[in-house]
């Protein structure tokens, strides 16, 4: 069986690496490139496709967009391929219906193996993003209720927890797989949203309402 592949990214050096590593696959075939959403929607709708790797980062339109809107009982499965790879990203990869999330620069071997299981039915996620989704899910999971604060997003609930239970940024960030100045910006927005000015007022207010336990 002959797996048929799209390319879709803007930037031409990938799509160029990424031909060069599937063309030399026995099994595989590339049926069309794109490099913009609505090159990839036309793409889709004229070639029989089995699997697109999709960047996110599109100059008309976000890949999360086109995935939603090419998945499907009868659409082709979707691999993103991001230099991203924060926890948004990826969660919101997977409620567009992508059914892989590969970090650019994965090996070959890697690219190869992720396009095969996801065309056999499967899905795929490097491990880095494995480890992420799981502290990600992990982490919601033990929170309180969102009664207490409905305006913060899981993420912010998750740093507001932390900063409940004493973690300084450096422990948070190595506790979400995050970088500290991510951690600083969404301590800023839990301040704004909480609206306090200092950790401390943020710990109180946590701890009333349950976290840091």
């Amino acid at each position: 069986m002959t797996i048929r592949v799209v390319l879709v990214d803007d930037h031409p050096l990938y799509r160029y690496g990424a031909r060069f590593a599937i063309e030399d696959a026995e099994d595989l075939v590339i049926v069309g490139e794109a490099s913009t959403g609505e090159e990839a929607l036309q793409v889709v709708r004229e070639k029989q496709v089995d699997v697109v790797l999709m960047d996110i980062q599109l100059p008309d339109r976000s890949g999360l967009e086109v995935t939603r809107a090419i998945t499907g009982d009868a659409g082709p499965r979707v691999i993103v391929v991001s230099v991203n790879e924060d926890d948004d990203s990826i969660v919101s990869a997977l409620r567009a219906g992508a059914h892989g999330y590969l970090v650019k620069g994965v090996s070959r071997d890697e690219l190869l193996w992720a396009i095969r299981t996801v065309a056999a039915g499967g899905a795929v996620f490097g491990p880095s993003i494995a480890d992420r989704l799981s502290n990600y899910f992990s982490a919601v999971h033990e929170l309180p209720s969102r009664a207490a604060f409905p305006t913060l997003t899981n993420r912010e609930r998750q740093v507001l927890d932390l900063i409940a239970r004493g973690c300084s940024n450096r422990r948070i960030a190595r506790q979400l797989v995050v970088s500290e100045k991510t951690v600083r910006n969404h301590i800023t927005r839990v301040f704004t949203k909480l609206q306090v000015s200092d950790r401390e007022m943020a710990m109180v207010r946590a701890r009333d309402a349950g976290m840091g336990a």
